[in-house]
């Protein structure tokens, strides 16, 4: 592994919070909302699996793809999907397991960090409808949460 596609994997990872951020703000609470509102609304009746989710197979495709082309070879292609997993995988395990504990582990995590985490959550989530939204990332957000 040479240090260009450990930055290439890095820099793709770090790239995505600001695809994740825009997507969410201008495709997710945009022209997509039919998909998203079920994750905003207040459900007492927990199902496995929410309209929202319909999202993982958009993003996740792009990342598949390219490590499925640069895969024979190990090309460019394959640590740029890498690192589009590697934030899937990440967005994941913070925000459906530690954040909406969809499963049921990580839930005594308790840093600084990952209390702000929660806080921006739930900021964005006070919000029942796709106007007025706030916090749209994931794991940037801003410092008001690490009160």
């Amino acid at each position: 592994m040479d240090l260009i596609n450990i930055i290439a994997t890095l820099a793709t990872f770090i790239a995505m919070e600001a695809v994740a951020w825009l997507s969410h703000k201008y495709i997710m609470h945009g022209f997509l909302w039919y998909f998203h509102e079920d994750h905003h609304q207040h459900n007492t009746n927990l199902k496995p699996f929410e309209r929202n989710d319909f999202f993982f197979l958009l993003f996740a495709a792009p990342g598949i793809t390219l490590i499925f082309i640069g895969y024979s070879q190990f090309s460019i292609s394959f640590w740029i999907g890498l690192g589009i997993a590697l934030y899937g995988l990440c967005y994941f395990v913070v925000h459906d397991v530690f954040i909406h504990r969809r499963l049921k582990f990580l839930r005594n995590i308790d840093s600084k960090y990952f209390r702000a985490i929660r806080r921006a959550h739930k900021a964005h989530h006070k919000h029942f409808n796709k106007e007025h939204g706030e916090s749209f990332g994931m794991l940037w957000f801003p410092k008001k949460h690490f009160k």
